[in-house]
């Protein structure tokens, strides 16, 4: 009936948003609805149609064993964007009804722009290995889509201050998440620092007091969600990849972890690694991560070789005074030469993870082995194009 009324809106309004009632009320009381308004009731008939319609044909189509065959995305827009990426381009929030960025509730600050909601959604994503409830504290800092600091804590200032730690330079301008609540030590340790947006599931009062002293620091509210299977797009010219949304615990099974080093790590390196293997995941690839005491101390992200990001993760850490000997590696991918793991070598590190599979993995192995380093191989990669 509703579409059959919405076909034809020259002659029927048709409302299927009770929030349009009264304004129609008003027009009909003022002479009649113009027949502008009678299509844009029109358009909103069909967009609740065709989201009846998509939520149908998920369930019929759903299936473990396969993607289905037709796809229909429904989207809603949540709000209106300053512009995009640029200034020249126009952009909006848009959201599925699926939980998450549409749970989003900012407490202050100026309007969030395309390129903050881009790095609060990387935000979150990096701080999801820690959301149990028994986690400790994790604080992430992201700039342009990707770690620049990530540190475990006794709370989620000692967190944010070990994250900070990672790399002081690159924390100017970022987007800063929380697994836990942010309370006025946290909000006091974060003061001098300028920042985009800060992130957590819940703010304390007066932590949320502190931050409104900063007139145009965005406060955001991302309530947890479950982290139930989903499917994740990306957009290509014409179309769009579709694959199941990344999930941190499908890559942290360590009873497929195998030890394929002679030299098998300390339990101090074992907690090291399994918190380099959490991050590792969240840093574009090729990504490389120097980790000492569950905390960030050099990051290599995006290059075209992974020798080149490992080279880059030891001198991000030298370059802010850390130092990187003793360390552990984490490799979001395996090592096609050994070069990767000579370039740690030759910095000191430790121990290394890194899925494996490469058709050289007893070259790499052959060189931990030369150099009385333990290597870990996951089985599985994290890559994040």
């Amino acid at each position: 009936m509703l579409r059959s009324a919405a076909k034809n809106h020259q002659s029927v309004i048709v409302i299927v948003d009770p929030d349009d009632y009264p304004s129609i009320i008003t027009r009909l009381k003022d002479g009649g609805v113009a027949a502008n308004e009678r299509q844009a009731l029109a358009a909103k008939v069909f967009a609740h149609t065709a989201a009846y319609d998509a939520a149908i044909l998920a369930y019929l189509s759903r299936s473990q064993e396969s993607l289905p065959p037709t796809l229909s995305l429904v989207l809603a827009r949540q709000q209106p964007l300053r512009y995009g990426e640029n200034p020249h381009q126009r952009a909006a929030l848009y959201v599925t009804n699926e939980p998450g960025v549409r749970d989003m509730q900012q407490l202050h600050g100026k309007e969030l722009s395309f390129n903050n909601l881009l790095d609060v959604d990387a935000a979150a994503m990096a701080v999801a290995p820690w959301q149990r409830k028994d986690a400790r504290a994790a604080c992430v800092i992201i700039k342009h889509t990707t770690p620049c600091g990530i540190a475990l804590g006794r709370n989620a200032a000692d967190a944010y201050t070990r994250a900070l730690a990672t790399d002081r330079t690159s924390a100017f301008g970022s987007v800063i998440a929380f697994n836990t609540v942010v309370d006025r030590a946290a909000a006091e340790a974060m003061r001098e620092l300028f920042v985009e947006v800060v992130v957590a599931s819940r703010f304390d009062a007066d932590a949320l007091a502190v931050f409104k002293e900063k007139k145009n620091l965005r406060v955001v509210e991302l309530p947890r969600t479950d982290d139930q299977p989903a499917l994740d797009y990306k957009r290509v010219w014409g179309g769009f990849l579709v694959q199941d949304r990344f999930r941190y615990r499908d890559v942290a099974d360590e009873s497929k972890w195998q030890v394929a080093s002679t030299r098998r790590p300390t339990d101090a390196q074992w907690n090291d690694l399994r918190f380099a293997w959490a991050a590792v995941g969240s840093i574009k690839s090729n990504a490389i991560i120097l980790v000492k005491d569950e905390a960030a101390v050099g990051i290599g992200a995006g290059q075209m070789s992974r020798v080149d990001s490992s080279f880059l993760a030891v001198h991000k850490a030298r370059q802010q005074g850390h130092d990187p000997s003793g360390a552990v590696l984490a490799s979001d991918a395996f090592f096609p030469f050994r070069d990767g793991v000579d370039e740690a070598a030759a910095a000191g590190i430790a121990a290394i993870i890194q899925p494996g599979g490469s058709v050289r993995d007893a070259e790499v192995i052959a060189a931990a082995d030369e150099h009385d380093l333990a290597m870990i191989l996951t089985g599985m990669r994290q890559f994040r194009h």
